[in-house]
């Protein structure tokens, strides 16, 4: 195969990415699992730290439980394969401990930091990296996938379940499997017109009219009934519901736990 064709076919499997949610119940084979999670770690990350760990979920009652923390959805204890992504800094500041980097920054006049806001940041860009990738993988499987964000909510709940040390936070999960049905029927969701998202050298703020034209061929529809417009639809529907009050409260809590000084 040339290299022209080998691009072309990723470019194809990017293009075409449908979130799937309707699972053929049949286990995926090992070696479809170690494939997507070796995809997973050869995203790249910062410094070569990978500062993510990964939990295969396959224990059903766990499954069973994160369909309620993770806002109802049923489809987390049906799928074949559920991985969570965590962005991970333990890793490193226990290994800092057995190294005794706080003595020798002690005996050389350096500050000893513990993790800070920068590192949570960092850690869930290395996380979601690692989960794109495993999507990309998974796909090249024909294995269908879907992000669940909604692992970041109830995070007193989900740090128990998980046995989550102070410095791990659960950023991401994704459910895989193959998809039951033609996949192609579903339909490919919209995308914003390219000028609207991407920018040369600086940012830019949009207009009433941008927003209009950004907007003009979005096909959803009004699902909240107090809503008069789209942008009041999308607020009171998404970034007023109930579930991200509680992501809002859970995050500050995480926050809250990250930085507090032992």
């Amino acid at each position: 195969m040339n290299e022209k064709k080998r691009k072309n076919q990723t470019l194809e499997l990017i293009k075409n990415r449908r979130t799937i949610r309707a699972y053929d119940p049949k286990p995926l084979s090992q070696e479809d699992v170690d494939t997507i999670i070796q995809g997973a770690m050869r995203a790249p990350t910062a410094g070569n730290l990978m500062m993510y760990s990964i939990i295969q979920v396959s224990d059903q009652e766990l499954k069973n439980k994160l369909v309620k923390t993770c806002d109802n959805q049923p489809l987390i204890a049906k799928a074949p394969l559920v991985l969570l992504f965590l962005a991970d800094v333990q890793r490193w500041w226990d290994y800092f401990k057995v190294s005794k980097v706080g003595e020798k920054c002690k005996e050389i006049g350096k500050e000893f930091q513990t993790p800070q806001e920068s590192d949570l940041l960092l850690a869930c860009c290395d996380a979601l990296i690692a989960a794109q990738n495993s999507v990309i993988t998974a796909e090249a499987l024909s294995i269908g996938s879907c992000y669940i964000g909604d692992i970041m909510e109830n995070y007193e709940i989900h740090r128990e379940m998980f046995n989550l040390p102070k410095w791990v936070f659960p950023i991401t999960m994704l459910c895989y499997g193959v998809p039951k049905g033609d996949k192609y029927k579903i339909p490919l969701t919209t995308r914003f017109p390219k000028n609207y998202i991407q920018f040369t050298n600086q940012y830019s703020r949009l207009s009433e009219n941008d927003f209009k034209d950004m907007l003009k061929n979005d096909p959803r529809k009004m699902i909240v009934k107090e809503a008069e417009n789209m942008g009041q639809q999308l607020y009171l529907g998404k970034l007023g519901a109930e579930f991200t009050v509680e992501m809002r409260r859970s995050v500050k809590v995480a926050l809250r736990e990250w930085l507090k000084k032992d």
